[in-house]
């Protein structure tokens, strides 16, 4: 299993960007938008074929059923709310009732684990699960930033069997678990402003 990017979740797309831009200290640059889902993203290259997306609701897109990435019910600042990765067995990981789901932009072909209800995986603890259908997804193409991924933290009151049911799988000494009351996910990136945290 590869950690494969993070996402930004955002009331606006606008909102998400400067917010981002601001900490970051570089511009993030054009995704596009996800029809099936009515969002769109934009994304900013990281080291090691990483990279970080903004992600909110096209106001000028509907979408038929929920939202993925909780989107629906998202309200506040915007924050750090989703982890992806991509499993060497994309179908053993349709669990915390993901369901694969055909997706493409652009030029881009993926399958995503998404469970009907558009909620994240236990609150956004266990990540949400793709499989690239493409030799170059975005990781890979994406210009880089200077921005680099220096740990990813999760938080979770099951911290502990999320950890051991990723055990031989997710091997990325970044990723780290911590036993919480609330669920939080926390990252620190080196950047060209030094060192963020979200």
């Amino acid at each position: 299993m590869r950690l494969d990017h993070l996402a930004i979740a955002a009331e606006t797309l606008e909102d998400g960007v400067a917010w981002a831009e601001e900490r970051f200290g570089v511009s993030f640059l054009a995704g596009g938008k996800h029809t099936r889902f009515g969002t769109h993203n934009r994304l900013l290259g990281l080291v090691d074929g990483l990279y970080l997306e903004v992600i909110a609701a096209d106001p000028d897109a509907s979408c038929d059923g929920a939202r993925w990435f909780g989107l629906d019910t998202f309200v506040g600042p915007p924050r750090l709310a989703n982890w992806i990765c991509e499993p060497t067995d994309f179908d053993a990981f349709m669990v915390h009732g993901m369901r694969k789901v055909a997706m493409e932009r652009g030029d881009l072909r993926w399958d995503m684990g998404v469970p009907t209800d558009g909620s994240l995986p236990l609150g956004g603890g266990f990540p949400t699960v793709l499989h690239w259908h493409t030799e170059t997804p975005p990781g890979r193409s994406l210009a880089p930033s200077g921005c680099a991924l220096r740990t990813l933290t999760i938080a979770h009151p099951q911290a502990g069997d999320i950890k051991r049911a990723l055990s031989g799988h997710l091997t990325d000494p970044r990723v780290r678990f911590d036993v919480a009351p609330d669920v939080r996910l926390s990252a620190v990136f080196e950047t060209p402003r030094g060192v963020v945290t979200l």
